[in-house]
C-alpha cells in the first residue's frame, strides 16, 4: 500500500521527488519533440511511424528507468535493455530515411531516452560513449557541424541532469543517515558520561560506607558505645548516595569544586585521614574538571590504599592529589577510573598521570592556561 507523502522520511521524499522528475522529463521532452515535429508531417505513413515509433521508444526507455532506479546502485544488466536498444536501433534506421526535422526530432527522442536510462549506470566511460555517440549520430545524420554540436548538447544535459539529481539525492542519504550517527552517538555518549558518573559519585559513598562500617564493627566488637554514632554515619552516607543517584537518574546533578573538596575532606577525615588543601589558585573555569580528579582521587584513596595523610594542592597550572599509602599498600594502578578520568580531560586540553613518587602516590592533573579549550573558544576565562 502506497504511503501518504506526510509518512515518507526526508530521503524518501527526495527519492521519490527525484525518480517523478526524471519520469516527467522522459516524457516531457519526447512528446513536445515528437508532437511539434508530426504537425509538419505531410505523409500520414511518416507521421504514425514517427510519433508510434517515438512512442513505443519513450514507453521501453520509462519501464527502463522504473528498473534503474530500483536497482541503484546497481547498474541494469544490459539483457534486460536489449528491448530498448534494438527499438532505438530500428527507430534510428527509419529515421535516416526521412526529411531533417522529422529525421532530428526522431535522434532527439532516441538520444533523450538512452541518456536518461543508461546514465544510471556507474562509470565515467558509459557517459563519455553516450555523448560521444550521440554527437556522432547527430553529425552523421545532419552532415554539419551544428548538428554534431546539437547532439553533443542533446546528450550533454540529459546526462547532467540525471547524474545531478542522483549526487544530489546521494548527498540527502549521507545527511540522513550522518544524522542518524550523531544520534546514536549522542546516546552513547551520554550512556558513558551517566556510567562516569555513577562511578565517581556511588563508588565514593559506597566506599566510605565500607570503612566507616568496618570501623563501627571494630568498635563494637570492643564494646565501645561509638559504634552506634558511626553506623549513624552510615546511615547518612547511605541517604546521601541514595539522593545524588536520584539527581543523576534526573541529570540534574552538575560538579562543584567546592562542595567536592567539603565532601573530600570530610569523608577523608571520618576515615581517619589528615586532609591538607592548597588550591586558592584554581581557575575558575577548570573548577569543574578539578572537581572530577578529587572526587577520583580521593575514591582510590579510600578503595585502594592505607593512606594516613592527603595533600590537595594546585600551583604551576597542575591539580596534584598525594597521599603516603603507596608503601602500606598496592597503588591503585591505571584502572578504569583513572583511564575513563583522563578520556573525559583529554577533549578539554588537559592531562592526567598517576604513579608512586617517593614512598607517596601522586595523582596530578595538568590543566593549562585560563580554562579548558571549549571555554577559550567562546571566550570564557
Amino acid at each position: 500500500m502506497r504511503r501518504r507523502w506526510a509518512e515518507l522520511s526526508r530521503v524518501e521524499r527526495v527519492g521519490l521527488y527525484t525518480r517523478q522528475s526524471l519520469y516527467l522529463l522522459l516524457w516531457g521532452f519526447n512528446a513536445f519533440v515528437l508532437l511539434a515535429a508530426t504537425a509538419d508531417v505531410d505523409g500520414t505513413a511518416e507521421a504514425i511511424g514517427l510519433f508510434g515509433g517515438g512512442l513505443v521508444v519513450t514507453a521501453l526507455a520509462f519501464v527502463g528507468l522504473i528498473e534503474a532506479f530500483r536497482v541503484y546502485p546497481a547498474a541494469v544488466g544490459w539483457p534486460r535493455l536489449a528491448a530498448l536498444l534494438v527499438a532505438c536501433a530500428v527507430y534510428v534506421g527509419l529515421a535516416m530515411e526521412w526529411d531533417g526535422t522529422v529525421r532530428g526530432a526522431a535522434l532527439m527522442t532516441v538520444a533523450a531516452s538512452l541518456s536518461l536510462v543508461l546514465s544510471l549506470r556507474p562509470g565515467d566511460m558509459v557517459v563519455a560513449t553516450l555523448i560521444v555517440g550521440s554527437a556522432l549520430l547527430f553529425g552523421i545524420s545532419g552532415g554539419e557541424p551544428l548538428s554534431f554540436l546539437a547532439g553533443l548538447v542533446t546528450a550533454g544535459v540529459f546526462v547532467f541532469t540525471v547524474r545531478a539529481s542522483m549526487w544530489l539525492l546521494s548527498i540527502v542519504t549521507e545527511l540522513d543517515e550522518a544524522g542518524r550517527a550523531k544520534a546514536q552517538l549522542a546516546v552513547v555518549e551520554e550512556r558513558l558520561r551517566f556510567s562516569r558518573d555513577v562511578h565517581d559519585v556511588l563508588g565514593r559513598r559506597l566506599s566510605t560506607i565500607a570503612v566507616q562500617a568496618e570501623l563501627a564493627a571494630t568498635l563494637a566488637a570492643r564494646g565501645d558505645e561509638r559504634a552506634a554514632d558511626r553506623m549513624l554515619e552510615v546511615r547518612g552516607v547511605a541517604h546521601e548516595a541514595l539522593r545524588e543517584a536520584r539527581e543523576l537518574a534526573r541529570g540534574y546533578r552538575s560538579t562543584d569544586f567546592t562542595s567536592e573538596l567539603e565532601g573530600a575532606r570530610s569523608l577523608l577525615r571520618s576515615a581517619g585521614i589528615d586532609v591538607e588543601l592548597d588550591v586558592d589558585a584554581m581557575p575558575r573555569a577548570w573548577q569543574e574538571a578539578a572537581g572530577w580528579v578529587v572526587r577520583e582521587s580521593v575514591t582510590n584513596v579510600l578503595r585502594h590504599s592505607r593512606a594516613s595523610r592527603v595533600e590537595i594542592a594546585f600551583a604551576d597550572e597542575a591539580l596534584r592529589v598525594r597521599n603516603d599509602g603507596a608503601g602500606n599498600g598496592a597503588p591503585p594502578g591505571d584502572g578504569d577510573g583513572l583511564r575513563g578520568l583522563r578520556e573525559r580531560l583529554a577533549p578539554l586540553g588537559a592531562t592526567l598521570e598517576a604513579a608512586a613518587e617517593d614512598g607517596h602516590w601522586l595523582v596530578a592533573a595538568r590543566l593549562p592556561g585560563a580554562g579548558p579549550l571549549s571555554a577559550r573558544r567562546e571566550g570564557v576565562t
